[in-house]
């Protein structure tokens, strides 16, 4: 009687070993079961609208609507798209589209909406197509840099980055953090997009270093470029990991290994996946530090059409597949 209680003892304490690896051994399948980054993860793939050039200027609705049948769920404006906030918006409502973030600059000029205008309306536009940020998407040129030949365009700012002091790139976080709060205080947030020009080194530290130092954390936020960081010869993973929460945007954009590191607006653009970067690293890790709405751009020239670029990017984006446990390992 002894005998048989002991081995059903054995018999029982074997099961639940058995059990216990069986499960652990499911346990790390299902870690190891790789799932689609964009879908597992509840987060709509979006376009900045840049990359179709003067398509959704001539047409805009037709433009939209081909952006949403690519599977496209939000897009980026640079402003209002040279419509009233009202048109932008219905036609965005026809696409079944949203617009998280606009790009508007600091400088005036033109009809287009500025940081540097009506806050008030710039406000208003802006709930009216129903964005949460306000992107400033380059370098505000400091005014002492005014009466230089601006005529150049990109080599001209391409010289202010490369001219410009500590001091130039403190108050332009300044300038920054004071349009930031204004924004706050109508229920929208500032961020600043990158290009490589903010990557000159000024003395030990560079113009982006500043950037994120002297700006207040809870005022002004970034849109990651990672094609443009890359450019400049910079690893994008480790910036992430050191400024946990203030990027909260990013610029999917990815280019050839024969991409010079450069801080003058050069770089061999490629389809996403196509060229040098690791999407399968970079995603997660942007993911940890707090990004949330992430936007396809890409640089011409292009191989074939725009759209066709735009439909290739989202393709290998909507299929690119991580290990489950790659969301919960730390970044």
């Amino acid at each position: 009687m002894q005998r048989t209680s002991a081995m059903t003892r054995r018999a029982f304490l074997g099961g639940l070993a058995a059990a216990s690896g069986a499960a652990a051994a499911a346990c790390l399948a299902g870690e190891n079961r790789e799932r689609p980054f964009f879908a597992s993860r509840g987060l709509p793939l979006g376009l900045q609208l840049y990359t179709l050039g003067e398509a959704p200027y001539r047409d805009l609705e037709g433009t939209l609507q081909a952006v949403a049948r690519i599977g496209y769920r939000t897009v980026e404006t640079v402003g209002l798209m040279k419509r009233s906030a009202a048109e932008l918006r219905a036609a965005l409502d026809r696409a079944g589209l949203s617009c998280p973030s606009a790009h508007v600059p600091i400088a005036p000029g033109g009809p287009d909406p500025t940081l540097s205008g009506d806050l008030g309306k710039l406000a208003a536009d802006m709930h009216r197509i129903g964005a949460r940020y306000v992107v400033v998407p380059i370098l505000p040129v400091p005014p002492r840099f005014r009466a230089q030949e601006a005529k150049d365009g990109i080599g001209f700012l391409s010289r202010v980055a490369r001219e410009m002091t500590a001091d130039d790139w403190r108050r332009t976080a300044e300038l920054l953090d004071e349009r930031g709060a204004a924004l706050k205080r109508e229920g929208l947030r500032l961020a600043y997009h990158n290009h490589n020009i903010e990557f000159v080194e000024v003395g030990s530290k560079s113009g982006y270093e500043l950037l994120l130092e002297n700006t207040q954390p809870d005022t002004v936020w970034f849109e990651m470029d990672v094609g443009w960081v890359a450019a400049a010869g910079v690893d994008p993973i480790p910036l992430l990991r050191a400024h946990r929460g203030r990027f909260r945007l990013m610029h999917i954009k990815d280019l050839k290994a024969s991409t010079v590191a450069n801080h003058a607006f050069r770089m061999d653009p490629a389809d996403i996946g196509a060229g040098s970067l690791d999407w399968k690293a970079i995603l997660p890790v942007g993911y940890r530090a707090g990004v949330r709405d992430f936007y396809v751009e890409q640089e011409p020239p292009f191989q074939g059409s725009r759209l066709a670029a735009a439909r290739a990017d989202f393709q290998y984006l909507e299929g690119l597949a991580l290990p489950a446990r790659a969301s919960t390992v730390g970044a």
